[in-house]
C-alpha cells in the first residue's frame, strides 16, 4: 500500500491549486496500477484549525508538538506518507498564509537536540526515512514564484521529502479553477504524477 498525501494551501474552493494537485494525484494512482494500491489523503489546510507556531524553544518529543489541534493527525499523515504533493497559490511573493502556518508548525519534526544525542546534527529527526514529493504553485502572470519555491523546498528538506518536480501555473484572470480549462497545465500535472509513480514503482519492485 502506497500512502499519498496531498496538501493544498489554497483558501479558495475549487481552486486551480486543488485541480492540479488532484490531477497529479490521479496520475500517481494510474501510474501505479498493477504494482501497488494507493491510499490518497487530500488535505485542504483552510478547513483545519491550526494554531500559529509559538516558538516554544523546547523539544516536544516523543510527540510532534505541545499543542493538540488539527495538526495532530496531519503530523501522523506526514510521517507515514510515501509521497507528498504540496501546492499553494502565490500571496505576496511567497506561499499562502495557510501553507506558511502549516510549514511553521512543522518546525518541530526536527526539534532541537538539547541533550546532545546527535552532536553532529544538533536536531532530532522525528521523520527518518526520505520520500519523494513535488510542488504545485499557482500565480498571476507577473508574480514572482521563486520565494514560494524556496519556502517549500526548505520544508521538504526539513521533513525528509526529496523534491522531484515543480509545476507552475500562471492564471490569466481571477476566476477560480481556471486550470481546469488548460490542457497544457493538466498534461503537465499528469507528467508530474507519472514521474512520481515511476519512482514509487521502483520502490515497490
Amino acid at each position: 500500500m502506497i500512502s499519498l498525501l496531498v496538501i493544498s494551501g489554497s483558501p479558495v474552493p475549487g481552486a486551480s491549486t486543488d485541480i492540479l494537485l488532484r490531477q497529479a494525484a490521479d496520475a500517481v494512482r494510474r501510474g501505479l496500477r498493477g504494482a501497488a494500491r494507493v491510499r490518497t489523503t487530500f488535505v485542504k489546510l483552510n478547513d483545519l484549525r491550526i494554531l500559529p507556531c509559538q516558538a516554544c524553544g523546547e523539544a516536544p518529543t516523543p510527540q510532534f508538538c505541545f499543542f493538540d489541534d488539527d495538526m495532530a493527525p496531519l503530523y501522523r499523515e506526514l510521517a507515514r506518507c510515501d509521497c507528498l504533493l504540496f501546492g499553494s497559490p502565490i500571496h505576496f511573493d511567497t506561499v499562502s498564509s495557510q501553507a506558511k502556518l502549516f510549514i511553521d508548525r512543522c518546525n518541530c519534526v526536527r526539534p532541537a537536540d538539547f541533550r546532545g544525542a546527535d552532536p553532529d546534527h544538533g536536531f532530532l529527526k522525528l521523520i527518518a526515512r526520505k520520500r519523494p514529493g513535488a510542488m504545485v504553485l499557482v500565480s498571476g502572470e507577473r508574480q514572482w514564484t521563486e520565494g514560494a519555491r524556496r519556502v517549500i523546498a526548505g520544508f521538504f528538506k526539513w521533513a525528509e521529502v526529496t523534491n522531484e518536480g515543480l509545476l507552475t501555473y500562471r492564471t490569466r484572470g481571477l476566476e477560480a479553477g481556471e486550470a481546469a480549462g488548460s490542457a497544457a497545465a493538466l498534461a503537465e500535472a499528469d507528467a508530474l504524477g507519472h514521474r512520481l509513480a515511476g519512482l514509487l514503482r521502483r520502490r515497490c519492485g
